[in-house]
C-alpha cells in the first residue's frame, strides 16, 4: 500500500495494548457500519500522519492525510487530530492512502497556551495515562515553573510523576532537597531520583508504564529527556549530545513529538523541550492548583482579610513560621487577576470561533448559488 512503512517486529499486538478500550469501542460503532478502520495517530506531519492500524493480517504502521470536512469542521487547531489521538481511517484498497474521516473523543489531553502572542490552544499529547514531568536539581530546577507543570497535567486528566534526572552529577544533599521541596507542592505526587548515565531509578520508572497504557515526558530542553527514552527505549533512535559542563544540559532536543512502542509493553510520547508553560486550563482547574492555601487562608480572623496588613491573617503566619514560601504567597494574591486574563483570552477566542463560522457559512451559501441552487442530497453527492 502507498505510504505504508516497514515496522519493527511485534507479532500478536493488538487495539487494546496499542490503548484501545471498551468506550472507544462503543463511540466506534457507528463508523465501523460505515467500513471504516480505528487507528491510532504517532506521528503529526502537519499535512499528513504516521498512524498504527491493527487488522487481521496484523499491525502496521501508515501514512495517512487528513479529509477535508474533518479539517473545515474543527473549531479550532486544537480540534484537529494529534499525536495519541484515535481516529475512523478510511482505506479505499490497495495502492490508496488512508484518510482520516473523524476523530474519536478524547479521553484525556495534554495541552498548554501556544507560545508567543497565540490564544490558540496546543494539543501536546492525547489519550495519556501518565505524564512525566523531568527536571533536575541544579540548573532546571524551578518551583514556579514546577506549579504550571502540575496545573497543566491536573487539566489533563493524567497521572503526574516527577523525576529529578541527571542525580550523578549533584550531591545527594542537593538532590533530596530538591525531591522535599516538589513534594511540598503537590501532595501525593510521585517524585523520583534517576539518572540516564547511572541507570538509578530507571527500573521504578519503567513499572509505571504497564501494556496498552501511555506516557508523555515533558520538560525543559536539555534536562535529559531524550536519554531515559533511550534507556528505556533500549536503543539511541533519540540521539543524544553531551552535556556542556557550565548549564548541565545536554545538547540534543527533541524537535517533534512521536508515540513509541516499549519492549515489553506500554506507550511513550517524548515532546520538545518547554521554554515556556503557557496555561490554558480553566477556571476551575486553576483555583484547584492553589486549594491548599485558600484552605489555609479559611483560617484568617476576618472573612475579608487582604492578606496584607489586617490583624490574624494566617497566611501571613504561615509564611513567618516558614510553612508557605514568600512566592508562592505572591502567586495566590495574582490569583484572581490571573483568572481574569483567562476569562478575556477565552472571550477573544470565542469571538473568533465565532466569525470563523459566519464566514464559512457565507462561503458554503455562495458555493451553492454558484453549484446551481440543487437540493441538498444532489449538493452532497456533488461532492461539495
Amino acid at each position: 500500500m502507498k505510504g505504508e512503512i516497514t515496522v519493527p517486529p511485534a507479532a500478536g499486538l493488538t487495539l487494546k495494548e496499542l490503548g484501545w478500550n471498551e468506550a472507544f469501542e462503543r463511540e466506534f460503532a457507528p463508523h465501523r457500519l460505515q467500513g471504516w478502520e480505528p487507528a491510532r495517530l504517532i506521528r503529526d506531519h502537519r499535512i499528513s500522519y504516521g498512524a498504527w492500524l491493527v487488522q487481521a493480517e496484523g499491525w502496521r504502521e501508515l501514512e495517512v492525510t487528513l479529509s477535508g470536512r474533518v479539517y473545515h469542521e474543527a473549531a479550532s487547531d486544537a480540534e484537529l487530530p494529534a499525536v495519541g489521538d484515535w481516529v475512523a481511517l478510511e482505506i479505499s484498497g490497495p495502492g490508496t492512502t488512508g484518510v482520516i474521516q473523524a476523530r474519536l473523543s478524547r479521553q484525556s489531553c495534554l495541552s498548554r497556551r501556544a507560545v508567543g502572542e497565540s490564544e490558540q490552544e496546543q494539543v501536546l499529547a492525547a489519550n495519556i495515562n501518565t505524564v512525566i514531568v523531568v527536571t533536575d536539581a541544579h540548573a532546571d530546577f524551578n518551583l514556579r515553573r514546577m506549579e504550571r507543570f502540575f496545573a497543566v497535567v491536573a487539566r489533563s486528566g493524567a497521572r503526574p510523576v516527577v523525576l529529578i534526572n541527571k542525580a550523578d552529577l549533584y550531591s545527594e544533599t542537593q538532590n533530596h532537597s530538591a525531591v522535599r521541596a516538589i513534594s511540598k507542592l503537590q501532595a501525593g505526587v510521585e517524585v523520583h531520583l534517576t539518572s540516564a548515565k547511572t541507570r538509578k531509578g530507571l527500573k521504578l520508572v519503567r513499572s509505571l508504564m504497564q501494556p496498552g497504557t501511555t506516557t508523555s515526558f515533558i520538560g525543559s530542553s536539555g534536562v535529559g529527556k531524550s536519554a531515559l527514552i533511550n534507556r528505556l527505549l533500549g536503543d539511541d533512535s533519540q540521539w543524544t549530545g553531551s552535556v556542556n559542563e557550565i548549564t548541565g544540559k545536554g545538547r540534543h532536543t527533541t524537535t517533534a513529538r512521536e508515540l513509541r512502542l516499549l519492549p515489553g509493553g506500554g506507550m511513550i510520547i517524548d515532546n520538545p523541550g518547554i521554554k515556556e508553560v503557557q496555561l490554558w486550563t480553566d477556571e476551575t482547574t486553576l483555583r484547584a492548583s492553589f486549594s491548599d492555601i485558600a484552605t489555609l487562608a479559611g483560617r484568617c480572623q476576618f472573612d475579608d482579610c487582604r492578606h496584607g496588613t489586617d490583624a490574624g491573617c494566617a497566611l501571613r503566619q504561615a509564611v513567618a513560621q516558614g510553612k508557605l514560601g514568600v512566592e508562592r504567597l505572591a502567586a495566590y494574591l495574582a490569583l484572581e487577576e490571573q483568572i481574569a486574563t483567562l476569562r478575556e483570552r477565552r472571550k477573544k477566542r470565542t469571538l473568533i470561533v465565532e466569525r470563523r463560522h459566519k464566514l464559512n457559512r457565507k462561503d458554503k451559501a455562495r458555493e451553492r448559488t454558484a453549484f446551481g441552487g440543487e437540493q441538498e442530497d444532489d449538493y452532497k453527492q456533488a461532492g461539495r
